[in-house]
């Protein structure tokens, strides 16, 4: 069940995504432990032009971004529902907003990188039609890493 959503197109300065963010941050600091150093320094958001956020009514319950890769190919990022909210469908339309507009954008594939931590995570991308790939950029050969392609014309 898909709730009605707001999407709001931002940056990484809007206050919104910077609250959501700054939560999904502690939760990753407790999923990720140990290795949370590791990843948290590939997470900044100082200089992300294309974030969105959701809202039901006025409250803010998803964010997600993206930035270019290399020419052609944009990294999701960031992407984070409440888990209080999670199963509603949220984490659906804001991986569909952002794949959107990367494809407006003249991005024809997305990737991202989650970990294995996530089975959530992993099980969104895997039904949004993303496919496994080696792991890239600086996650190739980081156990706790799993990466997926999807293309977005």
């Amino acid at each position: 069940m898909t709730p009605d959503l707001r999407i709001l197109r931002t940056d990484s300065s809007h206050p919104d995504f910077r609250t959501l963010v700054a939560a999904l941050d502690r939760d990753l600091a407790i999923r990720d432990g140990d290795d949370h150093a590791f990843y948290a320094q590939y997470n900044g958001i100082t200089m992300i032009r294309h974030a969105v956020v959701a809202y039901m009514g006025d409250e803010p319950v998803g964010c997600g971004a993206f930035k270019e890769y290399e020419p052609g190919t944009a990294e999701v990022k960031r992407m984070y529902v409440p888990l209080s909210l999670r199963g509603r469908g949220i984490a659906g339309v804001v991986l569909q907003a952002v794949e959107q507009w990367a494809a407006e954008e003249g991005y024809h594939t997305c990737i991202l990188e989650t970990g294995i931590k996530q089975p959530e995570a992993i099980r969104l991308y895997q039904k949004s039609g993303y496919t496994s790939i080696p792991n890239f950029g600086q996650y190739a050969g980081v156990d706790n890493s799993v990466c997926f392609k999807k293309e977005v014309r």
